[in-house]
């Protein structure tokens, strides 16, 4: 078990240290004797991990016992669901090694500062009143996601899914991110808790198996065809410029489909991805697949958050249930006394990483709906408001599944709302 150490940046003089924050340097297995200055105010104390608990194979027989409530789940809400998947959680938890993915030994790099960003695209697209979303003049659409170019919105009404497709200038990226599930909807809900596999088919990919509900989202709703249709367009007037995908929660797990279907199916090159709180989605075989196809990924998780934990992780089968992809961040907190500092920390290339999320229960709803402080929820249901003006940019299917859509080389749309003409929920 390797000792982490923590220190306030300022009293660091470390040239080289493998994790350096705004305001925290944390180094793994690094003796800091040989380049720290001694400083009396600060006393340097080692904090080991948590031991993961072990449970029997046995527990996975308890599984049975939760099945029949997934038929009532239209009484619950977010809550009270979340608190059941706590209980799952806590009863398969179970020890064991972490396997060794192929993933020709390139790993995603880490930058804080474009997590900063991303996770605020996948914030706004959790925003009901498409109007402000489309003209990007909603609550959630300033600060470092100022300028932001929308192309196109998809909106799934049978599914209840939503995600868009615009231009960051600043990043020189075509930005596209997933809304995670709404609270108090229950296909949603529905397809996060259809945990049964099915074979993926991909090419190269013979034994990878991946959640029902989450591929049956992007590949077989109106999502996919209206992405890669932006994608397409985008890529006519801005070139073969960086492609960066990013969700939270469900959406985490579209944007990894997303990230994948452009690398094998529409022969993108720069593809990036970035999750956040994203639960797993395939085997163990699937992880090792995607790493080598979408290497550029990283999935931040945040201290306690149950939603990584779900579906349940089984280190002694590991090649026959759900496992983790490469390259997770972790942000958690350590404690000097009464100093709390929050810290992130890069994992290893297995994707289940034991001194990691893993080595925590992960029990909290409230981390699972913040991410760098920025809120990760919408709406409770799937109603949406839209200005009649901005409807006019619209195209709908038979079944009231909707693209809101521009001209790239065209200007932005802007729309001074009126008291006398509010959006409309529909």
């Amino acid at each position: 078990m390797l000792p982490f150490y923590a220190y306030q940046l300022p009293i660091l003089p470390c040239d080289n240290p493998k994790y350096c924050l705004a305001d925290v340097v944390v180094l793994v297995d690094c003796n800091p004797s040989s380049f720290l200055n001694s400083s009396p105010a600060i006393q340097y104390q080692p904090h080991g991990r948590p031991r993961n608990l072990t449970a029997p194979p046995t527990v996975l027989s308890l599984w049975s016992v939760f099945v029949p409530y997934f038929y009532r789940i239209y009484t619950m809400d977010r809550t009270r669901w979340l608190k059941v998947a706590i209980l799952i959680s806590l009863l398969t938890i179970c020890g064991g090694r972490e396997l060794k993915l192929k993933h020709k030994g390139h790993l995603a790099v880490y930058n804080h500062t474009l997590a900063t960003i991303l996770v605020e695209y996948a914030s706004a697209v959790y925003m009901s009143d498409l109007t402000e979303l489309f003209t990007w003049t909603c609550s959630r659409c300033d600060d470092l996601t100022e300028g932001f170019e929308v192309i196109d919105i998809i909106f799934d009404v049978k599914h209840c899914l939503q995600g868009f497709v615009g231009m960051a200038k600043d990043l020189n990226a075509i930005v596209i991110a997933f809304r995670g599930t709404q609270e108090r909807s229950l296909q949603n809900w529905i397809e996060d808790l259809y945990w049964k596999q099915l074979d993926l088919n991909y090419p190269g990919m013979p034994d990878a198996m991946v959640h029902h509900g989450f591929y049956f989202a992007y590949h077989n709703t109106t999502v996919r065809s209206g992405v890669v249709n932006a994608v397409k367009r985008a890529k006519q007037l801005y070139g073969d410029i960086d492609i960066m995908v990013t969700g939270h929660s469900m959406g985490g797990a579209m944007a990894v489909f997303c990230g994948l279907d452009l690398k094998v199916n529409h022969e993108a090159r720069n593809v990036q991805v970035m999750t956040f709180g994203q639960p797993r989605i395939g085997n163990a075989a699937f992880a090792s697949y995607y790493s080598q196809l979408v290497p550029n990924t990283i999935r931040v998780t945040n201290d306690h958050d149950i939603v990584p934990h779900l579906p349940s992780y089984y280190p002694h089968f590991a090649q026959k249930t759900y496992h983790h992809f490469p390259r997770e961040v972790w942000i958690h907190q350590i404690g000097f006394g009464t100093l709390v500092y929050k810290v992130e920390k890069v994992c290893d290339g297995s994707g289940e990483d034991p001194s990691c999320s893993r080595s925590v229960v992960g029990k909290s709803i409230s981390d699972h709906l913040e991410y760098y402080g920025v809120q990760m929820s919408g709406e409770s249901t799937c109603r949406i408001a839209m200005d009649p003006r901005v409807a006019s940019y619209s195209t709908q299917d038979l079944e009231g599944n909707f693209i809101l859509s521009r001209d790239p080389s065209a200007s932005v749309v802007e729309m001074k709302i009126e008291p006398s003409i509010p959006s409309k929920f529909v």
